[in-house]
This record gives structure tokens, C-alpha cells and sequence, in this order.
């Protein structure tokens, strides 16, 4: 597959694409006129390298995931990453509903403004 239509199959750009590979989580062959080729089984891979950074993990670690995740074996060390990994997308969770809950006293007083803070509808 060439890389427009990975990018257009996996919702992506074509320079993620290009920094996947300058990052070694994505690999293409050079076709006739150093077109970039990709296996099928690269909008899968992209798909995944997307929802691996959407849980916040860096490059380096999605890196040093993807040959567990290749082989299906998972090793000790890179069990206590995910562990850790999973602690700290924990701690964010818990950081962003106290922001929630902190929007949500706001939300409920907004009809009935305090001294100094000013009320206009909208």
C-alpha cells in the first residue's frame, strides 16, 4: 500500500506516518522511485500506535512495546512499563475528575452569582 492510502485507511496524516517511521513504530519498504511501500497490516499497526498515544504513552515506550505486542509474549519488564504506565494514566484520571467536580460546583452556582462575580445571560 502506498502511504496516501494507508494515511486515508487509518484516519491519520501523512506526516504522522513519516514520523512513525523516523520514530522505528512503523516500517515501509522503498518501491521503484523510492515510493514508500507498506504491508496490509499497517493501518492496523497505525490504528494501534493512535491508541496508544491517546492513552498518553510516549514513543519510547509504544517502541519498546510493539515486539511483546508482535509475538504476543509479554515480558516481566515490560509488564511493570505497562503497570506503571497504567498508574500514572490513573493518577490523571483522578486529577481530571476533581477538575470535573471543581466545573461542576461552578455550574451549579452559576444562576446565583456571589459578591464580585458578575452574571449576564448570554
Amino acid at each position: 500500500m502506498r502511504i496516501g492510502e494507508v494515511a486515508t485507511k487509518a484516519g491519520v496524516s501523512v506526516r504522522a506516518l513519516r514520523y512513525y517511521e523516523e520514530q522505528s513504530l512503523l516500517v515501509s519498504a522503498r518501491g521503484p522511485g523510492g515510493q514508500r511501500r507498506y504491508p496490509d497490516t499497517a493501518v492496523e499497526r497505525v490504528r494501534l500506535i493512535q491508541s496508544l498515544y491517546a492513552a498518553g504513552l510516549a514513543s519510547r515506550t509504544i517502541l519498546e512495546m510493539l515486539p511483546c505486542l508482535d509475538s504476543g509474549k509479554v515480558t516481566p519488564a515490560l509488564r511493570e512499563l505497562l503497570a506503571s504506565e497504567r498508574d500514572r494514566i490513573d493518577r490523571q484520571v483522578t486529577k481530571l475528575l476533581s477538575a470535573r467536580d471543581r466545573l461542576d460546583d461552578v455550574i451549579a452556582t452559576a444562576d446565583l452569582p456571589g459578591p464580585g462575580c458578575t452574571h449576564t445571560d448570554g
